[in-house]
C-alpha cells in the first residue's frame, strides 16, 4: 500500500478496491494454509497408504511454493512501480498514477485467478490421493446423498470411483436403485441394472426387490411380473419380500385370486415344500387383510391348520394385525395366547400391533396395561411402541400421561424421535398451555433433536389459536433462519389467522408468498381466504375465488359451500344462500 499512498489520492475507488482485494487475497491464502494444515495433520495420524501417489510433504511445500511465488510477484511489481515513482521526482502525473493503479488492479484479479486455479488443482490431487483410502466413506457418502435424493450427486461420485477401479458394492447400487425408483425414473434404473449385470457389482433378491417396488409402486403390475420372471436367469430366487410386493400389487388391482397360481409356479421347489407352502399362504393371508377380506384370510389360515403347516411369527402377526385392523380384539388376543402355547414368543412387532388396534379403538387404558406387559415378558418397547401410546394418549387429550411416557423414554436411556416430541408439543399447545409446550421444546433440543418444519408448525398453532399471530409470524422467521421453509400447511395457519382478524390484504400477501415459493395451494387455503372475504363482507370476491376453485379442477370437498351459504343466510340473502347449497348439491355430476 506504500505505493498508492506516495502516488497520492487521484482515484480513490482504485485505492478502496486494491485494499479490498489485498484482504481478500491475504484471507484467502491464511485461510488454505489452515485447511491444508488440518487435513494433513488429520492424514497423519491415518494409515501411511492414503497417501501412495505422492510423498508426505509433497502437497504442503508445493503449497508453500505457490505461496512464496505470488507474494514474491506481488512485491517484485510493487517495488518496480515504486522505484518508478521515486524517479519521477515528486511530479505528479494523474494519467501515471491511473496507468499504475490499473496495472495493480489486473495484477491483482490474476494473481486471485491463480490462486483459485490452484485451489482446484490441489482439490482434484488430494481427491485422487485419498480415494482408495476411503472407499467406506465414499459408500456412506453415496448412501446419503440417494436418501436426500441428491442422486445426481451421487451418481458423479459414482463415476469417478469407477474411473479410479473402484467399483462400489451392491449394497450402495441398491441405494442408487432405490432412490431412481422413488422419482419414478424406472428407465435409468433399469440402465442400472443392466451395468451391474455387465460390469458388476451382481445384482441380489434386493436389488430385484426394488426394481419390482418401483414398477408396482407406478401400477405397472405386468412389467413388474416380468421382473419377477428374468430373475432366475440371473441364477436369483425370490424370497417371501418379492411374494409380499407382487401379492399386494395384485391385491390392489383385484387380481387375488391369481396370486396363488403366481407364487405356487415361483416357489414350487420339492426340496423346501413346507417352507413354500408357509410363504404362499402367509403372503396371500397378507393380501386378504389389507384387502379387508378376514373370511378368506381365516379359511386360509385352517386350511394351512388342516395340512399340517408349520406355521411362523409371521403368519401370527399377519392373522392378529388382520383382527386388529377390524376391531376384534377379542380374537387377536385368542391368537396371541395359541402362539405362546406353541412356543412361538410375540415379538416387539407382535405387541406392536396389538397397542395400534388397542389405540385406534380408544382402549387407552388397556393399551398401557399391555405396554407394561411387554416389559414383563422381556420385551423391550422400541420407538414405535412409544410413538403410538403418545399419539394415541395425546388424541384423547391426554396429555399428562403422554408426558409420562416421554419422561419414561428419556429414563431408559432412549432418545424419543422427532414425531414423539412434536406430538407431544402439539397436544400442549392446542390445550393452550404454551409456556410446557415450549418447555418440551428446550428439553427436545438439549438431548440434541433438531425441531423440524411439523415442530414449529405445533408451536405456530398454539399462539394462532391464542390470537397471537405476531409470535405466530416470529416462528415462521425463526424456521428460516434454521435453514428450514414453510410448508402449506405453515402458510394456512398464518392465512387463517390473518382473516379472523378481519386482515385480508395481509392474508392475501401471504397467499402471494406462498405462490413466490413454489408452494401448490390446496382446499384449505381457498377456504380460509373465502372465509376471509366473507368476515368482511366483499361476497363479490368470496365468490370469484370460488368459481376460480371450480374451474381449476383441485378437489373440493363440503367446507367452501358451507362458508358462503352461512354467510348468505346471515346477509339475509336466501337466495344467493339456496343456489349455492344447488351447486353443492350437484357437484361431481
Amino acid at each position: 500500500m506504500a505505493l498508492v499512498i506516495a502516488c497520492g489520492e487521484s482515484s480513490p475507488s482504485h485505492i478502496t478496491l486494491l485494499r479490498c482485494l489485498n484482504r481478500t487475497l491475504d484471507s484467502i491464502k491464511h485461510n488454505i494454509a489452515r485447511i491444508f494444515a488440518n487435513i494433513l495433520c488429520c492424514q497423519a495420524n491415518s494409515d501411511e497408504s492414503s497417501w501412495t501417489c505422492r510423498g508426505k510433504d509433497l502437497l504442503p511445500s508445493t503449497f508453500e511454493d505457490f505461496r512464496k511465488k505470488w507474494d514474491e510477484n506481488y512485491h517484485v511489481s510493487a517495488q518496480n512501480w515504486f522505484s518508478k515513482k521515486k524517479n519521477s521526482r515528486g511530479k505528479q502525473n494523474p494519467h501515471a498514477v491511473c496507468n499504475v493503479l490499473d496495472a495493480m488492479l489486473r495484477d491483482s484479479l490474476e494473481r486471485l485467478k491463480t490462486m483459485r486455479e490452484g485451489i482446484s488443482m490441489a482439490n482434484i490431487g488430494f481427491l485422487d490421493c485419498t480415494l482408495k483410502a476411503n472407499y467406506t466413506d465414499c459408500m456412506a457418502i453415496i448412501k446419503v446423498l440417494c436418501i436426500d435424493g441428491k442422486l445426481g450427486t451421487a451418481f458423479w461420485l459414482r463415476r469417478k470411483l469407477i474411473k479410479k477401479g473402484i467399483v462400489p458394492d451392491v449394497l450402495t447400487h441398491n441405494y442408487l436403485l432405490n432412490g431412481l425408483c422413488k422419482t419414478g425414473d424406472l428407465e435409468k434404473a433399469d440402465w442400472l441394472i443392466r451395468e451391474m449385470l455387465e460390469n458388476g457389482p451382481s445384482p441380489n433378491c434386493a436389488t430385484y426387490n426394488t426394481f419390482i417396488k418401483g414398477y408396482c409402486r407406478l401400477n405397472e403390475v405386468d412389467k413388474a411380473l416380468y421382473i419377477l420372471s428374468t430373475m432366475g436367469n440371473s441364477g436369483i430366487r425370490p424370497n417371501r419380500i418379492t411374494c409380499n410386493i407382487i401379492v399386494h400389487a395384485l391385491c390392489k388391482k383385484g387380481l387375488l385370486e391369481n396370486a396363488n397360481k403366481l407364487l405356487e409356479d415361483v416357489l414350487d421347489d420339492d426340496n423346501d415344500k413346507t417352507t413354500s407352502d408357509l410363504v404362499i399362504s402367509t403372503t396371500l393371508m397378507d393380501g386378504y387383510v389389507k384387502n379387508g377380506n378376514m373370511v378368506q384370510a381365516l379359511s386360509l389360515w385352517h386350511d394351512m391348520v388342516q395340512m399340517n403347516t408349520e406355521v411362523d411369527a409371521v403368519s401370527y402377526n399377519v392373522l392378529i394385525h388382520g383382527f386388529c385392523l377390524s376391531q376384534h380384539m377379542d380374537l387377536a388376543y385368542g391368537y396371541l395366547c395359541e402362539m405362546i402355547k406353541r412356543g412361538i414368543l410375540p415379538s416387539v412387532f407382535t405387541y406392536n400391533i396389538i397397542l395400534s388396534g388397542l389405540c385406534k379403538g380408544g382402549k387407552l387404558e388397556e393399551a398401557c396395561y399391555v405396554h407394561g406387559l411387554m416389559s414383563r415378558m422381556g420385551v423391550t418397547p422400541n420407538q414405535i411402541s412409544y410413538k403410538i401410546l403418545v399419539r394415541g394418549l395425546c388424541s384423547k387429550g391426554d396429555v399428562v400421561r403422554a408426558n409420562e411416557f416421554l419422561l419414561h423414554m428419556i429414563e431408559k436411556s432412549v432418545v424419543p424421535e422427532s414425531l414423539i416430541w412434536n406430538t407431544v408439543i402439539d397436544c400442549h399447545g392446542r390445550y393452550g398451555d404454551l409456556t410446557t409446550a415450549f418447555s418440551v421444546k428446550d428439553q427436545m433440543l438439549a438431548f440434541g433433536v433438531k425441531p423440524n418444519v411439523y415442530t414449529y408448525n405445533a408451536l405456530i398453532h398454539a399462539q394462532v389459536k391464542g390470537g397471537n399471530i405476531t409470535r405466530a409470524l416470529s416462528h415462521k422467521k425463526e424456521m428460516l433462519l434454521s435453514g428450514l421453509f414453510p410448508n402449506v400447511v405453515t402458510y394456512n395457519l398464518l392465512i387463517g389467522a390473518a382473516c379472523n382478524l378481519g386482515d385480508i390484504l395481509f392474508a392475501v400477501q401471504l397467499y402471494r408468498e406462498m405462490l413466490i415459493t413454489g408452494l401448490d395451494p390446496d382446499i384449505i387455503t381457498y377456504t380460509e381466504l373465502i372465509r376471509g372475504y366473507c368476515m368482511i363482507g366483499n361476497m363479490k370476491k368470496a365468490e370469484e375465488l370460488f368459481e376460480n376453485i371450480q374451474a381449476s379442477g383441485l378437489p373440493i370437498d363440503h367446507v367452501p359451500f358451507k362458508v358462503l351459504v352461512k354467510q348468505y343466510c346471515k346477509i339475509k340473502e336466501p337466495d344467493m344462500a339456496f343456489g349455492i347449497y344447488q351447486k353443492w348439491l350437484t357437484r361431481g355430476n
